[in-house]
């Protein structure tokens, strides 16, 4: 599997070509387009209760599709909902936790699991669910915005803002917190941050969908106002 990102930083795409008869796990709705003789099954991955956790708990699809290419191999164009960049992660026996909504494909070879103990701590955020990508191979990644990279030393310490998390690495600790006190928190315009520990790789996107949503929302018609 090759992949080359395209039309980079804003409005990404990924193309990937497939080996003969090589197969790619892809987010639904993800599929931009592809060669002929490339087939889909769409299918519950891991199971009926495994799926259900992807869906309520990672909030992504419930059914996964699964692109299978024919015997002279295929390719598939790749691309996510919001305008931004794109990323291909290369895991080696490695583990990546991944911001829901920010995964887009991955090798079949890498599994994507959410029921995990460390997400507790993101759970109890209310506004940042992990999920858990490890094994080996090829994971493409989406932001909201360009993607910056951040490589932390052991023992280096980082603060982030919980909606410009796009994947940091399972060997970091972590831990979550408001920023500042009371006060700050409600009109700093700043949330909850996550402090981030070395050694391991971080990836954040330079826009927030949530500080878009605050300043859009305000600005949309309300019915009281259209009467």
């Amino acid at each position: 599997m090759q992949t080359e990102i395209l039309y980079r930083p804003s409005f990404s795409m990924t193309r990937v070509q497939l080996q003969p008869d090589e197969e790619i796990r892809v987010e639904a709705g993800s599929m931009v387009s592809m060669s002929a003789g490339v087939t889909i099954e769409t299918k519950m991955q891991g199971g009926f209760l495994k799926s259900l956790t992807r869906s309520v708990l990672g909030g992504e699809s419930f059914f996964v599709n699964l692109y299978k290419a024919p015997a002279e191999g295929g390719e598939i164009n790749l691309a996510p909902a919001l305008p931004g960049d794109m990323f291909v992660l290369e895991l080696s026996n490695d583990t990546m936790l991944v911001q829901s909504g920010a995964f887009v494909a991955s090798a079949l070879t890498v599994e994507i699991n959410t029921s995990w103990g460390g997400a507790k701590g993101f759970f109890g955020s209310g506004n940042l669910i992990l999920l858990k990508a490890g094994g080996s191979g090829p994971l493409v990644l989406a932001s909201y915005g360009a993607i910056h990279e951040v490589s932390l030393a052991a023992g280096q310490k980082y603060t982030i803002d919980t909606g410009h998390i796009v994947a940091f690495s399972e060997s970091m600790g972590f831990q979550v917190r408001r920023v500042g006190g009371m006060k700050s928190t409600l009109l700093s315009g700043e949330g909850l941050v996550v402090d981030l520990t070395g050694p391991g790789k971080l990836l954040m996107q330079t826009r927030s969908t949530a500080a878009f949503l605050a300043w859009l929302i305000p600005m949309l018609p309300s019915k009281s106002n259209n009467s």
